[in-house]
């Protein structure tokens, strides 16, 4: 089966039916890995790995798989992960910054964390909090935790934070970085079906220079970015 699909792949390629990198809009993927059914491709300019456009879940699909997670926000074993990330980006906040929880899910943890600090903060999720005049504002911070590895576009929804956040704005963004290509196949969180990109923290880097953002990382799996002034 998989040397089979990885064919169709390479098939699509050599055809010119490749398309741009769902991350970075360059034509420089190639075909990564076949898992099962599924193939994987990988960008040489930005190094994301992609699932194949035929397999990305149905909005139902993935619906149904988040109402399967329990993420209860006063679960204190649910605070200290979201922790990870709302440490580091409140160090770098002003005081009652203007936010927005961008998939924020059926518990808005972050958000409330975040509000505990001191900052207002607005919650939007296409599934639990579809309330788009929340995308028609302009925000100090945006706080994007166990999301991005679910978007089918990451290039239009990047370029959405580019356009959300005001100058001197932070995004701060949590995802499982991708790390050796020989663990991918095994990985936990390739397993998840409503997981369709990976990233490396070059990925993230690369991302941030196209908008003309610094990136930091500072711990394992955390990347903030700050939008010039």
């Amino acid at each position: 089966m998989e040397v089979s699909v990885l064919k169709e792949a390479l098939d699509r390629h050599d055809q010119g039916h490749d398309e741009p990198c769902r991350v970075c809009r360059a034509r420089t993927c190639r075909p990564f890995q076949t898992v099962g059914d599924v193939a994987y491709w990988r960008c040489e300019t930005c190094e994301a790995v992609l699932v194949e456009r035929s397999k990305l879940p149905a909005g139902p699909e993935e619906r149904a798989h988040y109402l399967t997670h329990r993420n209860d926000p006063q679960d204190p074993g649910y605070r200290r992960f979201l922790s990870r990330l709302a440490d580091p980006l409140t160090e770098r906040l002003e005081p009652a910054s203007l936010g927005l929880d961008y998939g924020c899910g059926p518990g808005p943890g972050l958000a409330e964390m975040l509000r505990e600090d001191g900052h207002s903060v607005a919650a939007y999720d296409p599934f639990f909090a579809p309330n788009r005049s929340m995308l028609a504002g302009r925000y100090d911070f945006i706080a994007c935790s166990e999301v991005a590895e679910h978007f089918h576009e990451p290039a239009r929804e990047f370029a959405l934070f580019d356009r959300l956040l005001k100058p001197g704005g932070w995004l701060g963004l949590m995802t499982c970085f991708r790390t050796e290509d020989s663990r991918f196949a095994n990985w936990h969180y390739r397993r998840d079906p409503t997981h369709v990109v990976f990233y490396k923290e070059e990925t993230l880097r690369y991302l941030a220079a196209l908008f003309g953002w610094s990136c930091e990382i500072p711990r394992k799996d955390v990347a903030l970015m700050h939008k010039a002034f």
